[in-house]
């Protein structure tokens, strides 16, 4: 198996926190942020890493920062390692592709959740109640359809262990009030369009995604990831077949397998290797098509 990266402990670095997958460190008026290689399913951190997974992850945003700038602003600083603070570079070799300086933004309490066809969570709910979030949808929608028009499902952030909660429109003004609600929405729609399109052109649809938004010096910018396997289904769209479950370039491959054994969250089992190698492929296959780069 290939090396990894399970966690950082840059010890002349002050710590902030450990999330699900990144490690960040606060360096006074920015921060470090570095995904490691861990991967979480059904909000459990799992024990086996997904090697090149972190560098992976961090490619793909840099791209999709780039790309979405004219839409929204985003917490980048830097992601060149020459471009650095002193006390980083003896790190080198543990923070390369794995790792961005961004802005300190206040980050937002919510998960703004684009939806472009019907899967997952959102099935369910509909199944239920003929809604998702609040929102009607027509009758006799079928496993991967595609939606008439994207929607805008917000949840909240959850901490590990902690499952997020689908919200309404109207309890996410509450949380972030009318003004920053609606900004929110139209960004997030307008970032999945233009995303989604471009995505496509490269042989894979977007079926949904999540963004996480912050404020910084009074303006909203977009931060955390974005547009990853981790946080997005990637479907290739040359084998869409709307009714069934489809085949996927994301994290819905581990999802899949431990549904299809016994499991305890508590204690999370083992990921075997041809899982962790079939899980690695899919992610460097969504990169290369989505930038046309590998590692």
């Amino acid at each position: 198996m290939n090396q990894f990266v399970w966690e950082t402990n840059l010890e002349k670095v002050p710590f902030l926190k450990r999330g699900k997958v990144r490690d960040i460190y606060d360096l006074g008026d920015k921060l470090l942020i570095v995904a490691t290689d861990r991967i979480s399913a059904f909000d459990v951190v799992l024990p086996t890493p997904i090697p090149y997974k972190g560098k992976i992850l961090t490619q793909m945003s840099l791209f999709w920062f780039d790309f979405l700038k004219d839409i929204v602003d985003n917490h980048l600083i830097t992601a060149n390692l020459e471009e650095y603070p002193e006390v980083l570079k003896e790190y080198k070799e543990t923070l390369a592709q794995r790792s961005m300086l961004v802005k300190k933004a206040k980050v937002l309490p919510v998960e703004c959740i684009v939806r472009g066809y019907i899967t997952g969570s959102a099935m369910k709910e509909y199944q239920k109640t003929g809604q998702v979030c609040g929102i009607p949808l027509p009758p006799g929608l079928k496993e991967a359809d595609k939606l008439p028009e994207p929607i805008f499902t917000p949840s909240t952030k959850a901490e590990i262990g902690e499952h997020d909660v689908n919200i309404t429109y109207q309890e996410m003004e509450k949380l972030v009030g009318s003004e920053v609600a609606q900004f929110l929405k139209e960004t997030s729609l307008k970032i999945y369009k233009k995303a989604s399109e471009y995505a496509e052109s490269r042989g894979i649809i977007i079926a949904d995604t999540k963004f996480e938004f912050g404020i910084y010096e009074d303006k909203i910018i977009l931060v955390d990831e974005v547009l990853t396997p981790d946080s997005s289904r990637f479907w290739p769209k040359d084998e869409y077949q709307p009714g069934k479950p489809q085949k996927s370039f994301d994290k819905q491959f581990i999802r899949d397998w431990l549904k299809s054994i016994s499991w305890d969250p508590q204690n999370p089992p083992t990921i075997p290797e041809d899982i962790v190698l079939k899980t690695r492929e899919k992610y460097l296959e969504a990169l290369y098509r989505l930038t046309g780069k590998t590692l």
